[in-house]
C-alpha cells in the first residue's frame, strides 16, 4: 500500500488499526471523477496493492454495494453505496450552503469559476463549484481533485497551516513531485505563503495549467480548526495577472470574510 500523509506513523503495527479496511478504502479512492470503469490491474497500479489483494477487495466491495461490476468488460465502477456516503458527507458541510450565494455572485461579477474545497491526501477536493452564466468554463465539478502543490486553492490551504503541519505535508509533496521538479514547486509554495501573509490571498499564473490563472484564499473554522480554501479561476485571457491582484484577490478575500462572519452567527 502506498504511503500517504493521512496514514498514522506505524499504523500497520498498531493493533487497533485495521489494515484490511484501510486497503479497501484505498481501492475506493483509486476512482476519480474522470474514470468510467477500472479493472483490477489498473486499481493495483494506482494503489500499490498486489493484484490478488485487489481482486479480493473488489469482490467484497461489490457484494456490499460500494462497487458495481461490468461482466462484459470485466471492470468496476463506483456503486450506489459510495454515492450515499458522499451525499451524507456533503450534507453535513454547512459551509457549502452558507457560501453558495456569495460564490455565485462573485462568479457572475468577474466572469469566472469560484470553488470551495478541502484537502484529500495530497489533493484538494471540490465541495462546491459555481460558474458564471456566460463563462468559458473550466471543466471541474463537485468531487473533482486538483493538486495541492501547484494550484491557488492548494497553496492557500498550505499557507494557512501551522508551520509544522505544512512542513509535514511538504515532505510528502516532495516525494510525490520528485527531485527534478520539486525546487520550483517548493519556491511556488513559499512565494504563496509570503503573498498570503502580505495580501491575504495567493495567486497562480499558469502554475498548474499553462493557460489558467487563479486566486486562492483559505478559511479556518474557529470552532474546530478545520481549514477550507476557496479559489476563483478562469482562462488567462479572462484573468490577467494584474486583474488577479487588483480586483479578484481582494474580492475573494471579502467573500471569505463574509462567509466566516455568517458561520460565526450560527
Amino acid at each position: 500500500m502506498k504511503e500517504h500523509p493521512d496514514q498514522p506513523a506505524g499504523a500497520e503495527k498498531d493493533r487497533k488499526f485495521v489494515t484490511a479496511l484501510a486497503r479497501g478504502l484505498d481501492v475506493l479512492r483509486a476512482f476519480e471523477p474522470r474514470d468510467n470503469l477500472l479493472g483490477n490491474q489498473e486499481i493495483a497500479r494506482r494503489t500499490g496493492l498486489p493484484k490478488p489483494t485487489v481482486t479480493r477487495l473488489t469482490y467484497t466491495l461489490t457484494k456490499l454495494g460500494y462497487l458495481s461490476y461490468n461482466k462484459e468488460l470485466e471492470r468496476y465502477q463506483l456503486g450506489m453505496g459510495v454515492l450515499a456516503l458522499g451525499y451524507a458527507t456533503l450534507a453535513n458541510f454547512g459551509i457549502r450552503q452558507i457560501a453558495r450565494p456569495y460564490m455565485q455572485d462573485l462568479a457572475e461579477e468577474v466572469n469566472a469559476s469560484v470553488a470551495l474545497g478541502a484537502r484529500e491526501r495530497l489533493s484538494m477536493m471540490y465541495l462546491d463549484h459555481r460558474r458564471a452564466s456566460g463563462e468559458v468554463t473550466l471543466r471541474l465539478d463537485i468531487g473533482s481533485r486538483i493538486p495541492l502543490a501547484t494550484t491557488a486553492m492548494g497553496r492557500a490551504f498550505l499557507a494557512a497551516l501551522p508551520e509544522v503541519e505544512r512542513g509535514y505535508l511538504m515532505t510528502h509533496l516532495e516525494k510525490r513531485t520528485g527531485p527534478e521538479k520539486w525546487p520550483a514547486v517548493r519556491r511556488g509554495i513559499e512565494t504563496a505563503c509570503e503573498q498570503y501573509a502580505t495580501h491575504g490571498f495567493v495567486t497562480t499564473v499558469g502554475d498548474w495549467e499553462k493557460e489558467v490563472n487563479a486566486v486562492g484564499v483559505p478559511l479556518i473554522e474557529t470552532t474546530n480548526g478545520d481549514v477550507f480554501a476557496f479559489n476563483c479561476g478562469a482562462p488567462s485571457f479572462l484573468l490577467a495577472p494584474d486583474r488577479l491582484e487588483s480586483e479578484v484577490g481582494p474580492r475573494l478575500k471579502y467573500l471569505v470574510q463574509n462567509v466566516q462572519a455568517a458561520i460565526s452567527r450560527i
